[in-house]
């Protein structure tokens, strides 16, 4: 098992359209194999941060998932449209 934690910075103002995003994403996420859970986090000093925590059965599940089309389809509109700074990810190894 690990856990991935997912680091995001919107554009101010961008805030709900990025959550409604992730609502959406949850879908493809419990499709993914070897994922088991994801939830937002939001920042209480910065409400244009988030954190994604996201488990999974091991490393290649995530790598897998995050090659994938669907994956992809969301960073293209994120880096084009939401994201203030490049999305950064830390794998927690159990």
């Amino acid at each position: 098992m690990i856990t991935v934690g997912m680091n995001y910075h919107v554009i101010e103002g961008k805030q709900q359209d990025f959550e409604e995003k992730f609502a959406a994403v949850i879908s493809a996420l419990e499709a993914a194999p070897g994922h088991s859970n994801s939830t937002l986090w939001k920042d209480v000093d910065d409400s244009a941060s988030y954190l994604i925590t996201s488990e999974w059965s091991d490393e290649q599940a995530f790598q897998d998932f995050i090659k994938s089309e669907a994956f992809r389809d969301v960073t293209t509109w994120g880096k084009e449209q939401i994201l203030s700074d490049r999305p950064r990810h830390k794998i927690y190894k159990s």
